[in-house]
């Protein structure tokens, strides 16, 4: 067992998934590679510039024990991974998440959102705690640079990605008619892309990935019967507001410290926040009914409706007007707290260390996030009403 465990986290795996996908380190950066041929040496590239002839080589600003350059050899696999990466990153779900509760359904994206907050919130403390390396730079070639601080167990975009999938899956089976086995291939083709997309751009192992897959199973599994609960917390106690505040900040308050800073705590807070601000947001709309509820359970299933001219028009309109809000707030609410806390903790204001500071870090972003979750989920469907969108 032990033997296993080391063979999936040696980053040789790793090396080798990249090759024989055409990833491969420029050559005055290791030795060379069996297999590819040697370009001409050049500076990276620039717009109008000629390419080597025997692939695509990109490049990124120097640091400390990483592959600074690398050769594409194989464009359709380069190209997918990197839009699978993408699958994962934050940048996607904070545009789908709302997309589905504006456009889709908001029992669906209510789900998602805690499901996800509560996969995301165990993979990053799980990170710092167990504190496992990335994989080595070289041999691995590394193509993205954010997360390079952080720690590799577990895989987060791999936890994500399968929490996503499968727990829409689970959620649409018995609400939507649509053939069952196309449903679970979409689910296992999305997490798969995305789980080996970490591979790919060298930032996990495969043990991280494994484990991030295997952690969200479990936790699907053990949350699965408190579903239902998830779905009436917005109609819960008039105490909730106060719990939904408290415990999420007090646990990114109290998030386990690292040795040098990492982005994860303010990821982490990211997240929570965000998961607080929707619940928040629909226990707003509950009590003063200014939402209409979304149906938990439906007297037969709903069939998927045809995507019309009028139908993509309507949601592509109530997509950028909810997004313009969104955005809007949090601009307006980081701004402002940030020059609060600054004020408050005699800070300058251009001092962009500051903002990694605890008492910070911690309350610009949760004030902000959760000020977006709830204009995403209040606000946003009034607006959408006011304007005839809905």
């Amino acid at each position: 067992m032990a033997q296993l465990v080391r063979s999936l986290r040696d980053s040789r795996l790793v090396a080798r998934f990249q090759r024989r996908c055409g990833l491969f380190p420029a050559p005055q950066a290791g030795p060379q590679e069996q297999g590819a041929s040697r370009p001409p040496r050049a500076g990276p590239d620039k717009g109008g510039s000629r390419g080597p002839p025997n692939g695509l080589r990109r490049s990124w600003a120097s640091q400390a024990n990483v592959q600074e350059e690398y050769i594409v050899k194989n464009y359709f696999y380069y190209y997918l991974f990197r839009f699978s990466a993408a699958l994962g990153q934050e940048v996607f779900y904070i545009t789908f998440l709302p997309f589905t509760h504006w456009n889709v359904d908001p029992y669906l994206s209510r789900r998602l959102v805690i499901i996800w907050v509560l996969v995301m919130y165990i993979g990053q403390v799980a990170k710092d705690i167990l504190k496992w390396p990335r994989p080595v730079s070289p041999p691995v070639v590394r193509l993205e640079k954010r997360v390079m601080a952080e720690f590799g167990m577990p895989s987060t975009h791999a936890m994500a990605a399968t929490a996503i999938s499968f727990t829409l899956l689970i959620s649409t089976i018995n609400r939507y008619q649509y053939p069952f086995v196309l449903g679970l291939m979409m689910a296992v083709v999305f997490s798969t892309l995305v789980c080996l997309s970490r591979l790919y751009t060298g930032m996990h192992t495969v043990l991280d990935v494994l484990g991030g897959v295997l952690i969200t199973a479990t936790l699907i599994a053990i949350t699965y019967p408190a579903w239902p609960l998830i779905d009436s917390l917005h109609s819960a106690s008039p105490v909730l507001p106060v719990c939904v505040i408290v415990v999420p900040f007090l646990l990114c308050y109290h998030y386990p410290v690292s040795d040098a800073y990492t982005p994860t705590r303010a990821d982490t807070t990211t997240i929570l926040a965000a998961g607080a601000g929707v619940t928040l947001g629909l226990w707003i709309n509950h009590f003063f009914q200014l939402v209409a509820e979304p149906a938990q359970s439906l007297p037969a299933l709903r069939s998927i409706p045809p995507l019309t001219r009028a139908l993509v028009l309507q949601g592509l309109a109530k997509f950028t007007v909810g997004l313009l809000l969104v955005l809007l707030v949090r601009l307006l609410v980081q701004k402002l707290s940030l020059q609060v806390l600054f004020s408050w903790f005699k800070v300058v204001v251009r001092n962009k260390e500051a903002r990694r500071r605890l008492e910070i870090e911690v309350p610009y972003k949760f004030v902000t996030y959760t000020s977006v979750g709830i204009c995403a989920t209040t606000f946003v469907p009034l607006l959408h009403r006011v304007l005839g969108l809905l």
